[in-house]
């Protein structure tokens, strides 16, 4: 058996990479280790020559030095799959760091996977309800698709990402998976607290990759969360919902990667493999005719600049776009979801319903209206527009307060009980707000509400 073992010597370390001769060379894509204890772990990205390999460490080189043996262990990486998993924490190696007790008896599999050939994957778009208004009615999911949730720091993507797994897990049956790449520390650590005190910890999956991590190691926890996720598709034949946060460091990842090996850089210093790369994770993300993956993915936009690279490649894979503003929050209305911003492939009337796609695009029209009358309320007052003009200013404020909804997650922060509210009964409200029924009723009477009919009940109270 000793004989079989392949093992090689280190010719030089510079950062992360790492060259290895070896007698026999290893495959690309295999995992060596290295050290006493296996503490170094090296993935093979390219063959120099023969018997020369260069690999990137997933973990940091200090102490490794020029001479020293490698393994070679003969496979790729693999992370355990399966439902011991729920509820846990791990990093880019499967391995638990939620300080309990290790994950025993699971599956292993390979986290390099090909993507779901096309004659298995349902064709037909069903749209993915989430129980929040603002984007069930203007920005709709997929049901196996990926939506962008783009916005800066501090206006609400943790929450509305944590409503939507306790939405998932509630109203689904369905589990959810958090990958965080590129993450620090203190918001996972405080993610991890806000899903263990809502409940909705039970039935959820994290996989971080820090920020203080190699950047080998937050290149590839996006491909260890989506192999876990593709097990409960594929095997427990149930849907996923998988959150990314943030596939932005899931490219900066694989530019310093690509800076490290020495590979020639591409437009604005990003590597020349971006697209490869980015669709060689997107492209996984998929449904089938007995599950899907449904994924959220944060995206940070560098600069505010939607025409870097890394924005426009990504936008290109995204069936739907939610934009969140700060303007909204500061105005308390919460979700901060930007209704005119956000938007959706399946807001078509042959997806969503020729109902549903005539409602939208009326309530887009009003926003749009006030949106633009703004400058002139501020400087002369309401009072000074047209009659017609007035009452869409009306229509527009009081679709902005239906908009905002008290979530589940944040019971415990207001003391409003959370409102989960169906595609169909939102799509009344709006309907019934844009034929001025509720002309009459104090704005206010529609904030934080659920479906239409509590705005008459706390009118008349």
């Amino acid at each position: 058996m000793a004989e079989q073992i392949n093992q090689g010597k280190v010719l030089s370390i510079r950062s992360s990479v790492v060259d290895v001769h070896f007698p026999v060379v290893p495959a690309i894509r295999n995992v060596l280790i290295a050290g006493e204890k296996g503490e170094y772990v090296i993935e093979v990205f390219t063959q120099l020559d023969n018997s020369t390999v260069r690999g990137v460490a997933l973990t940091p080189t200090q102490g490794l030095a020029r001479g020293q043996i490698v393994t070679d262990t003969g496979k790729p990486f693999e992370v355990p799959v399966g439902t011991p998993l729920m509820g846990r924490v791990f990093n880019v190696f499967g391995k638990t760091i939620d300080k309990k007790s290790d994950v025993e008896g699971c599956e292993l599999r390979a986290i390099h996977r090909e993507p779901i050939p096309l004659r298995d994957q349902s064709t037909v778009s069903e749209i993915f309800e989430t129980g929040i208004k603002a984007i069930d009615v203007l920005a709709p999911l997929e049901r196996g698709g990926k939506a962008g949730l783009f916005g800066g720091a501090g206006v609400g993507k943790t929450v509305l990402i944590t409503e939507m797994i306790h939405n998932t897990v509630s109203g689904h049956e369905g589990m959810s998976i958090f990958c965080g790449i590129g993450e620090r520390c203190r918001e996972g650590e405080e993610l991890y607290r806000e899903m263990e005190e809502s409940g909705v910890l039970g039935n959820t999956v994290m996989v971080f990759g820090q920020m203080n991590e190699p950047p080998g190691a937050r290149f590839r926890v996006g491909h260890a969360a989506l192999t876990m996720a593709e097990y409960f598709r594929d095997d427990a034949k149930q849907d996923v919902l998988l959150m990314i946060d943030n596939i932005f460091r899931f490219i900066q990842a694989g530019m310093e990667v690509s800076g490290l090996l020495g590979q020639l850089p591409s437009r604005l210093g990003y590597q020349p493999t971006l697209a490869t790369e980015l669709a060689e994770l997107e492209e996984r993300i998929c449904n089938t005719k007995t599950g899907a993956i449904t994924s959220i993915q944060a995206v940070y936009v560098p600069a505010d600049d939607f025409t870097d690279p890394s924005a426009v490649h990504t936008f290109g894979h995204l069936s739907a776009t939610i934009a969140l503003s700060r303007k909204r929050a500061s105005e308390g209305l919460y979700p901060a979801i930007d209704l005119l911003q956000s938007g959706s492939k399946m807001l078509m009337p042959n997806i969503a319903g020729e109902r549903h796609y005539k409602i939208a695009q009326e309530i887009r029209k009003t926003l749009a209206v006030y949106e633009d009358l703004k400058d002139i309320i501020a400087m002369l007052g309401i009072s000074e527009l047209s009659r017609e003009d007035q009452r869409t200013v009306y229509r527009a404020r009081r679709l902005e307060r239906f908009f905002t909804q008290p979530f589940f997650v944040t019971e415990q922060f207001t003391g409003t009980a959370g409102k989960m509210v169906s595609r169909e009964d939102t799509l009344n409200g709006c309907e019934r707000i844009l034929n001025d029924e509720f002309a009459d009723i104090p704005e206010r009477a529609l904030y934080m509400i659920g479906s239409i009919e509590e705005a008459k009940i706390e009118n008349v109270a």
